[in-house]
C-alpha cells in the first residue's frame, strides 16, 4: 500500500511539461550489456566536440551517427554489413589517447572473434580504417573496453565469453596499421552456478574495473541473485580481483572465482553479493559512480510468474548496499511479451553526471503508471538518504513504446545526454520465427542538426568539368547478384563508380600516374535472408544480394563520399578531380547530376523519393 500511495504522491508531483523527442535513425536497435553504445567526447583544445551513437538494423548493417558539434553536421556512418541482424551486436566505442575513436562489436554467441575498426582522423568516425578482428578461442557477445591512466598503453575489454561467463583482456593500442595484441589472457573472472550470468562493467578512468553481474539468465534462475566484484588492474601487472571493501579474492590469472546462491557462500563473502532477496529474478542494467567513488546499481527485480518488473536503486554506503524501490516498470514492453523473453524490461539509465538522477522506461496512460499503457520515458532524483524525491514524465502520448533508455558518457556539458529506442519490438534476432525483428528507431532529446534540402540547386543535365559535384545513381541488378565481370554505375573522363563481380562497391579516379581505385570494406548486401532462413545464433549467414537502391557520390573539392541510400560507405580524400561527360553504367537505370557536393540530408531525400 505504501508503494501505490507513493507512485500516486509521485504522479500528482510530476512536472507536466515534455521532452521533445528527434530521431537519430530510422532504423536502429541495441541491447543494455554492450556498452558504451555511445559517448560524448570533447577535448580541451575545443577541436573535437562531437557525439557517437551506435546502432544495428533489422538488415544487419552497424551503423553509427556522428553529430559534429563545432560544425553543425550530422553523419550517419556504415560500419559493417551482412552482419547477424540481432540487437546484441550494437557497436560500442572507446576514444584512444591520440584521439581517434575505436568501435568494438561481435555477433551473437556463435564466433570466436571481436571486430574492430579505427576512425582515421581523430574524433571522426566518417573515415574509418579496415576491418579488423581479434580471434578468441571461445564465441563472444558484449564488448565492453577501457582506458585507465595506470596502464596508459593498453585497452582493457571485457566480454562474454570463455563458458558463457564474463571474460577480460589486455591489448595494445592500434599500431599504424591499426593491429593490436592481446598480452594478458582472454582469463575468464568469474564461475556461477548459473549457465549464463549477465555482466555490466563501469571504470573509474584510474585503476579499477567495476562489474555486477547476476547468477545467470533471470528466465531459468529463481531467484537470481546480484553480485558486486572490483577488478584492480594493479598498474598493469596482473588484474586481481577483489570485493567492494579491498579484500582480494583471487589474481585474474590463477583462475576463477566461483560464486553461487546459498547460505554459506554469503556468510564467506558478504561483500560480493549486492541483493539476494528470496522469490526475484534480478536482472541488471548499470553501474555509475557517486562523488565519493561509491558504486551505484539501476537493477530490476522481476517476480516468479515474470508478469511484474520494479525499478531498484542499489548505492553502496561505505557499509552496506541501500536499496531503493523507485517505480513498477509493467511486464516485459515488447510486442511478444506473454510468449517470449518476459524479462525484458521496458530499460533504465542512470545519469553517471549526476549520480542521483536515473531514467526509466514506464508503461503509461493519462499521466501515470499504467501496467497495460504504452512505454514512456520518466525521470527520478533519489537524495542521498535513499528515497525517491520526485518524478517527471518526459515523453507523452508517444505511438509506440519507447525503451532502454542511455545517457551518453562524458556528456554532461553536451546539448544531447539522453538516447532511447522507440517503436515496435518483437524480438532480438530476425530469424524465420520472428522475421519482423526488432524495426526500431533511435531517437534522442536534442534536435539533431539538419542541413537544407535544395535539390533543385545545381541540378545539371550534363557537367561540364564541374570542380564540384554530385552524381546520384539508382541501381538495379538481377536477384541472384550475380555477373561475370565487374559492371559501373556511371563513367567519366576522370571518375567510374561500380560494383565488382563479388559485390563490393568500387570507384575508380584521375588517369595515368594520378589514377586511383579504392573498393568498400564492405560487401554490398544485406542480411535480409535471415527472416527466411535463420532459425537462431547457429552460425549461420544468409548473404542477400541488393537488388535495388540509390547510390550518391558527392565531391566537394576534398573529398569524395559515396552513400549507400541515405548511410556514407566510402570517405576518399582527394584533390583535382573534375566531372565530365557522364556516361550511364549498365547496373543504373537513372542518373541525376549536380554542380555542387550535396549534403546528407539531401541524399536522404533522395533515397526517400526511390
Amino acid at each position: 500500500m505504501k508503494r501505490i500511495l507513493l507512485s500516486l504522491v509521485m504522479t500528482m508531483a510530476a512536472i507536466v511539461s515534455a521532452m521533445a523527442s528527434h530521431t537519430v535513425t530510422h532504423e536502429g536497435a541495441w541491447c543494455w550489456f554492450a556498452d558504451p553504445r555511445a559517448i560524448h567526447y570533447e577535448n580541451a583544445s575545443g577541436s573535437i566536440n562531437a557525439s557517437y551513437i551506435g546502432y544495428i538494423d533489422v538488415h544487419g548493417n552497424v551503423k553509427a551517427t556522428q553529430i559534429d558539434f563545432r560544425n553543425n553536421r550530422r553523419t550517419e556512418v556504415l560500419i559493417r554489413s551482412v552482419f547477424q541482424p540481432d540487437d546484441h551486436n550494437n557497436p560500442t566505442f572507446i576514444v584512444l589517447p591520440d584521439e581517434r575513436v575505436m568501435i568494438f562489436y561481435t555477433r551473437h554467441t556463435d564466433e570466436p572473434k571481436i571486430w574492430y575498426r579505427v576512425s582515421v582522423k581523430p574524433g571522426d568516425i566518417t573515415q574509418l580504417g579496415e576491418e579488423k578482428f581479434i580471434s578468441t578461442k571461445n564465441n563472444t557477445t558484449y564488448p565492453s573496453p577501457f582506458i585507465l591512466s595506470d596502464d596508459p598503453n593498453h585497452i582493457y575489454l571485457c566480454w562474454r565469453g570463455i563458458n558463457w561467463h564474463p571474460t577480460m583482456a589486455r591489448i595494445t593500442m592500434p599500431d599504424a596499421n591499426d593491429n593490436v595484441t592481446v598480452d594478458f589472457g582472454p582469463k575468464q573472472i568469474v564461475q556461477s552456478t548459473g549457465a549464463r550470468p549477465y555482466a555490466k562493467y563501469h571504470s573509474n578512468g584510474k585503476d579499477k574495473i567495476y562489474l555486477t553481474y547476476t547468477t545467470g539468465h533471470p528466465d531459468n534462475e529463481m531467484p537470481n541473485w546480484l553480485y558486486f566484484n572490483v577488478v584492480d588492474i594493479n598498474h598493469g601487472n596482473g588484474p586481481i580481483l577483489k570485493d567492494i571493501k579491498g579484500n582480494t579474492l583471487q589474481q585474474v590469472a590463477d583462475g576463477v572465482f566461483r560464486v553461487n546462491k546459498s547460505e554459506a557462500y554469503l556468510n564467506q563473502y558478504p561483500f560480493t553479493v549486492v541483493d539476494h532477496t528470496p522469490g526475484v529474478r534480478n536482472w541488471v542494467w548499470q553501474i555509475a559512480l557517486d562523488q565519493d567513488a561509491n558504486p551505484v546499481i539501476a537493477y530490476t527485480h522481476i517476480d516468479n510468474a515474470k508478469t511484474t518488473h520494479a525499478y531498484h536503486y542499489g548505492r553502496w554506503t561505505g557499509s552496506e548496499w541501500r536499496d531503493t524501490w523507485v517505480q513498477l516498470g509493467g511486464h516485459a514492453f515488447h510486442q511478444n511479451w506473454n510468449r517470449t523473453e518476459r524479462c525484458y524490461s521496458g530499460g533504465m539509465a542512470l545519469d553517471p553526471e549526476n549520480i542521483n538522477t536515473l531514467y526509466l522506461s514506464i508503461p503509461t496512460k493519462e499521466g501515470a503508471y499504467n501496467k497495460e499503457g504504452v512505454y514512456e520515458i520518466w525521470k527520478y532524483n533519489v537524495a542521498d538518504n535513499g528515497k525517491v524525491e520526485s518524478s517527471e514524465q518526459l515523453t507523452r502520448n508517444s505511438d509506440k513504446n519507447n525503451m532502454r533508455p542511455y545517457l551518453l558518457p562524458g556528456s554532461k556539458n553536451s546539448a544531447l545526454r539522453l538516447a532511447w529506442m522507440h517503436g515496435d519490438y518483437y524480438y532480438w534476432m530476425v530469424n524465420k520465427h520472428y522475421p519482423k525483428g526488432y524495426p526500431t528507431s533511435i531517437v534522442a532529446d536534442y534536435n539533431l542538426p539538419e542541413e537544407k534540402v535544395d535539390l533543385g540547386n545545381g541540378l545539371v543535365t550534363q557537367a561540364k568539368g564541374c570542380k564540384k559535384f554530385s552524381v546520384a545513381a539508382t541501381f538495379h541488378q538481377e536477384k541472384d547478384g550475380k555477373r561475370t565481370s565487374d559492371a559501373t554505375l556511371f563513367a567519366s573522363d576522370q571518375l567510374t563508380v561500380g560494383i565488382t563481380t563479388d559485390n563490393y562497391i568500387f570507384v575508380n579516379m584521375g588517369k595515368g600516374s594520378k589514377a586511383k581505385s579504392v573498393k568498400s570494406g564492405n560487401l554490398f548486401a544485406t542480411a535480409d535472408n535471415w527472416a527466411f532462413y535463420s532459425i537462431g545464433t547457429s552460425g549461420d549467414t544468409h548473404v542477400t544480394p541488393i537488388t535495388d537502391a540509390m547510390l550518391t557520390t558527392t565531391y566537394d573539392g576534398a573529398t569524395l563520399r559515396v552513400y549507400r541510400n541515405e548511410v556514407l560507405e566510402l570517405y576518399i580524400p582527394c584533390k583535382g578531380l573534375k566531372l565530365k561527360n557522364v556516361r550511364c553504367g549498365n547496373l543504373s537505370t537513372n542518373l541525376q547530376q549536380w554542380s555542387r557536393a550535396l549534403n546528407q540530408d539531401e541524399v536522404g531525400a533522395l533515397s526517400n523519393k526511390r
